[in-house]
């Protein structure tokens, strides 16, 4: 009672604090806290003109990108299926100095020819290079979609990102492989597009694009698609967990089947703890469809054990959850067929970067598109705070 009555009389003030200190130090004893993107500002764009030649090849099919916060520069995957030039990635310098991204803010400062095990470039059509993710010990992981029609199958290896040699490559597990029958695994050229880390380097992910035969239909007008998240532990170098993703069905303003493609070009993880950006793109005939979504893996169900979605149970599977962010229809912009993404640097003012890049597809109609925003984000700790009434 004589301990009682001494903690009653310590001064008020004291019972403010109490319960940060117990908020801070549940957050001490826990994994890295969630992040939520409460806002998103558009910060500017800039172009590189299809067609550009850098260091004797020619720059485009920029189909991933990767932020490289120890040197300020970006590493951007060309989809370039060594036709033109072997396979490789280039060196950007993406100037947010002030802030904004202004037109001549994106300049290549560097090319880097991808190399096989054997430390030759990849053969013609053996490659179909679209996701690109730094690790923290100087290498690079790449994705390449295969040739599901010519039996070329999908991979994840891991590069030097010096020197371009291959130095590691990832299981794929047997049911993304596709089969001479053409009853199993990826679609062409729907495969693996997306590839991020997770911040503490434990694990990388990457998606299906569309879904996998056995899974579903690929995305149609009015129809979604179902694709496959799969979750690598990188420490043990092997897949994990796969989830299920599914997009928003795109609902066109005329009948352009014909010209129809839609999917999930790419994830970026935003923690630790199962939270994701994720693009999904749309051709509709009349330009392009892009919107960006918030995505948790929590509550979603583990089905890296179901070998096909059609035979499963549906009402025993729940997909990750989604939250659409911002549909980029509403800028002032003429869209391009955007399918990477990457968080930069931490803008004057505090809030982080995140840019989005576009695959020019060589063609002279289009062009490489750089969009540039800064994010607004709340920790858990802050979240908890206002709940508590404590701000």
């Amino acid at each position: 009672m004589k301990l009682m009555r001494k903690i009653w009389s310590l001064p008020k003030i004291i019972y403010f604090f109490i319960p940060i200190l117990i908020i801070s130090i549940v957050l001490i004893n826990t994994p890295a806290p969630a992040v939520e993107i409460t806002g998103i500002d558009f910060i500017g764009h800039a172009t590189l003109p299809t067609g550009l030649s850098f260091q004797k090849t020619e720059l485009g099919g920029l189909s991933g990108i990767t932020y490289d916060a120890k040197n300020d520069l970006y590493y951007a995957i060309s989809d370039d299926r060594s036709q033109k030039s072997p396979a490789r990635f280039y060196t950007l310098k993406i100037d947010l100095s002030q802030g904004v991204l202004k037109p001549q803010g994106v300049q290549p400062v560097g090319v880097t020819t991808l190399l096989n095990s054997k430390g030759k470039s990849f053969p013609n059509r053996t490659i179909d290079a679209e996701g690109i993710a730094l690790t923290n010990k100087g290498t690079i992981y790449v994705s390449s979609e295969g040739d599901a029609g010519q039996s070329i199958k999908p991979f994840i290896k891991e590069f030097s990102l010096a020197s371009g040699k291959e130095l590691n490559s990832l299981p794929i597990p047997n049911k993304f492989l596709p089969t001479g029958n053409g009853k199993q695994g990826i679609r062409n050229n729907l495969a693996f597009e997306s590839l991020t880390i997770t911040p503490n380097q434990q694990n990388l992910f990457t998606a299906s694009e569309n879904a996998l035969i056995q899974d579903g239909t690929e995305a149609k007008p009015k129809t979604n698609t179902s694709c496959r998240i799969l979750q690598y532990n990188l420490n043990a170098q092997q897949p994990e967990k796969e989830f299920l993703y599914q997009t928003k069905p795109v609902i066109p303003l005329v009948n352009i089947s014909r010209f129809f493609a839609s999917g999930l070009p790419d994830l970026l993880a935003l923690d630790n703890r199962g939270h994701f950006l994720s693009i999904e793109r749309s051709l509709t005939g009349l330009g392009f469809s892009v919107a960006l979504y918030q995505v948790s893996l929590e509550g979603a169900t583990d089905i890296s054990n179901v070998d096909s979605l059609l035979k499963a149970n549906s009402q025993a599977i729940k997909p990750v959850k989604k939250k659409l962010l911002f549909d980029l229809r509403k800028l002032d912009v003429l869209l391009d067929n955007i399918e990477g993404l990457t968080l930069g640097p931490r803008l004057p003012g505090g809030h982080r970067s995140l840019i989005l890049i576009s695959d020019n597809n060589f063609q002279s109609i289009q062009k490489t598109q750089i969009l540039a925003f800064r994010l607004k984000s709340e920790s858990r700790l802050l979240r908890l705070l206002r709940r508590l009434r404590l701000r």
